[in-house]
């Protein structure tokens, strides 16, 4: 297959374009990125497997992604605004990029004939009960609490509009909070990481009792993978990990896995509008593919805990990353 990967030369992203190049090296991969604060540079090894081509292109350039689809097997939007501090600060960027530039793609696979696949998240479902022992399923409302998650929500709107009404052979997957390698260290886990490699405070929202269901990148990466391969047109899948966690609970098993004391946690004034717990049920239609989870969270913290140490000097220039792709 020709494949088009948006969005990977970011965290997700460029995890399954290894792990699709891993498992089906006949495939060709252009992946297609506009290079934003959160392109990782250490993805342009990438460049180095002669079934991979990357491309910088906006998705939202109807002209430039019509070309790079012109012969293309299928598209895979990664490509998303999805840090919601960012989005509560302003919004407009993640208009743009989760909710123009799907529609983009959308017209793009319409008129082209191309299969279609688009990544989403378990946030549009909203928030659950802390106490509650239920998980989001395929049957629950949509209900986004924050800018991003609308962005999001959307954008899946907009995919099932076009699988409804134009006949796009499409599917859609909502996964849990993914970790693991190359994750920008804006986020929890890889924030954490960092900060105690250094010895600087780790911020904890509130008392940091948030339950959140983790999976590993990988694990995600293979259930997009067998979508691709033997996934229903039309249908959305469902993601989970099986690992709700108390995110105070996160970072101490990143501390305990690194030696560090626990005395570097820092609780800090709780985001506003903070949904308090996400879990997510896996569909029974992915389980029939024959997708299960196969990392543990114990031992996924370990394997990304050696990723940020191993690289932490990348990571510590972060803030410098776009000067690198010029």
């Amino acid at each position: 297959m020709k494949i088009i990967v948006t969005g990977g030369m970011g965290f997700i992203g460029s995890n399954f374009v290894r792990y699709r190049m891993n498992k089906h090296p006949e495939d060709e991969i252009i992946n297609v990125d506009k290079i934003t604060y959160a392109s990782n540079p250490l993805n342009l090894d990438l460049n180095k497997s002669r079934n991979h081509k990357f491309v910088r292109v906006d998705i939202v350039d109807y002209e430039k992604m019509e070309q790079v689809a012109k012969d293309a097997d299928c598209i895979i939007n990664f490509a998303a605004e999805s840090h919601v501090d960012n989005s509560i600060s302003s919004s407009e960027e993640f208009i743009r990029s989760n909710i123009v530039g799907t529609n983009t793609l959308l017209k793009i696979v319409r008129e082209k004939g191309i299969r279609f696949h688009h990544i989403s998240t378990d946030e549009v479902f909203g928030s659950l009960d802390l106490n509650s022992n239920k998980k989001f399923n395929g049957n629950s409302p949509y209900n986004p609490r924050n800018p991003y998650s609308a962005t999001k929500a959307s954008a899946d709107f907009l995919v099932k509009a076009s699988i409804n009404t134009y006949g796009v052979r499409a599917t859609i997957s909502n996964c849990t909070n993914n970790y693991g390698p190359y994750q920008h260290p804006e986020k929890l886990i890889p924030k954490t990481i960092l900060n105690a490699l250094y010895r600087k405070k780790i911020p904890i929202y509130g008392k940091g009792n948030q339950i959140r269901d983790w999976i590993h990148v990988i694990d995600h990466c293979s259930a997009i993978s067998l979508i691709i391969d033997k996934g229903k047109i039309g249908a959305t899948y469902l993601i989970g990990g099986s690992e709700e966690t108390r995110n105070i609970d996160i970072v101490k098993k990143v501390t305990q896995v690194m030696n560090i004391s626990d005395d570097i946690i820092e609780f800090v004034s709780d985001r506003p509008g903070h949904d308090v717990k996400y879990a997510l049920e896996t569909s029974n239609d992915l389980i029939k593919l024959g997708w299960k989870k196969t990392i543990k969270l114990e031992d996924g913290l370990r394997d990304t805990v050696k990723h940020y140490m191993e690289n932490k000097k990348h990571y510590e220039n972060y803030n410098k990353w776009q000067g690198e792709w010029n």
